[in-house]
C-alpha cells in the first residue's frame, strides 16, 4: 500500500488530471465518493498545516512582497477585478458571484504539495495559503455580500469556514504537539496522503456534472470556458508580472490560479445553486489539469537549458 501511495507523488500531475476524467467517465463512482468531499477538504487542509516548516514560513513572511503584496493580490485584487469584469461582460448575477467566490477562495490547499511534485519551492505557496486561509472566514463573506450575496447569511458562511479551517488547525496543533518529530521525519507520507485525498476529491466533484452537461451543454460549456479562462488568465498574469526565474514565476502563477474552491463549496452546502455548483465543479478541471501542463513547460525549459 505504501509503495502504491509513493508512486502518487512523482506522478501526481498526471494522476490528478486523470482523476477529473475518471469522475466524468464513471458518474456512479463520482456519486459514490461525493459524500466524502468535506472530509477530503479537511484532510487536504490538515495535510497542508502538518507540512508547515515554521522557520521557512517565517522567513517567507519576512519578505514584504510575499507577506503583504502577494496575499493582498490573492485575497482582494483578484476577486474584485474578476467580479467587476464578470459584471462588465454581462454574465449574470449568479455566474458573476460564482466567479467571485471561486477567486475569493484561498489558494488550493494542495498547491504546496503540487509545487513539490513539480520540483518547485513549496514554502511560498504554503505561507501564502496559511495567511489566506486564516482570513477566509472574514474575507469571503464580505466579498460575497458586496457582489450580491447568497442564500446564506454572512455570519453562517463565516462560521462554517471557521469550523472547517479552525478544526483542521486544532487537529494539526494537537498532532504537532504529540508527534512533532515523527511528522517532520515523515513529510513525504503526508504529501502522499494529501495527493490521495486530492484524487478522491476531484473524482467526487464530478458527481452530477455529466448529467448537467447532457441536459444543458451550452451552459456547461460556458462554465467550463469561464473556469479555464479565469484559472489560466490568473496563472499567466502571476507568471508574467513577477520578476525572477521561471520556477518562481510558475509558483506564483499556481498560487493565483489554483484556488481551494472546495473549501467555499463545502461551506456553502445547499446554498450553492445548481449553476454555481456546476461552475465550481468546472473549476476543478483546470486545477488538476494545469499541473500536468506546467510539468511539460518545466521539462521543456530544462531540456533547452545548456548543460
Amino acid at each position: 500500500m505504501r509503495a502504491s501511495l509513493s508512486r502518487l507523488v512523482p506522478r501526481g500531475p498526471t494522476i490528478l488530471a486523470l482523476g477529473a476524467l475518471v469522475g466524468l467517465a464513471f458518474p456512479a463512482l463520482a456519486e459514490l465518493v461525493r459524500p466524502s468531499m468535506p472530509a477530503m477538504i479537511f484532510v487536504i487542509v490538515l495535510g497542508t498545516l502538518l507540512r508547515t516548516d515554521t522557520k521557512a514560513v517565517i522567513a517567507v513572511l519576512g519578505r514584504p512582497a510575499l507577506s503583504v503584496l502577494l496575499p493582498v493580490t490573492v485575497m482582494v485584487a483578484c476577486p474584485v477585478l474578476i467580479g467587476l469584469l464578470a459584471h462588465r461582460l454581462g454574465l449574470g448575477a449568479e455566474l458573476a458571484l460564482a466567479l467571485v467566490l471561486a477567486t475569493a477562495a484561498p489558494p488550493s490547499s494542495g498547491t504546496a504539495a503540487v509545487a513539490r511534485m513539480l520540483g518547485l519551492d513549496g514554502t511560498v505557496p504554503l505561507a501564502v495559503t496559511l495567511l489566506c486561509m486564516a482570513l477566509a472566514p472574514l474575507r469571503v463573506p464580505l466579498l460575497a455580500g458586496w457582489f450580491g450575496g447568497i442564500g446564506l447569511s454572512a455570519f453562517d458562511l463565516a462560521l462554517r469556514l471557521a469550523l472547517l479551517v479552525g478544526g483542521a488547525e486544532g487537529v494539526a496543533l494537537l498532532l504537532r504537539r504529540c508527534a512533532g518529530a515523527q511528522l517532520d521525519s515523515h513529510g513525504e507520507a503526508v504529501d502522499r496522503i494529501v495527493v490521495a485525498a486530492l484524487l478522491v476529491f476531484v473524482i467526487a466533484t464530478m458527481a452530477g456534472v455529466r448529467g448537467q452537461i447532457e441536459a444543458d451543454w451550452h451552459g456547461a460549456l460556458l462554465c467550463l470556458a469561464l473556469a479555464f479562462a479565469c484559472n489560466l488568465g490568473l496563472q499567466c498574469a502571476g507568471a508574467a508580472l513577477v520578476p525572477g526565474a521561471l520556477a518562481e514565476r510558475l509558483t506564483v502563477g499556481l498560487i493565483l490560479g489554483n484556488r481551494n474552491v472546495g473549501l467555499v463549496w463545502s461551506a456553502l452546502g445547499a446554498a450553492a445553486s445548481p449553476r454555481m455548483a456546476l461552475f465550481f465543479a468546472a473549476t476543478q478541471l483546470p486545477i488538476y489539469l494545469t499541473p500536468r501542463l506546467i510539468d511539460m513547460i518545466i521539462s521543456y525549459a530544462r531540456a533547452r537549458k545548456p548543460s
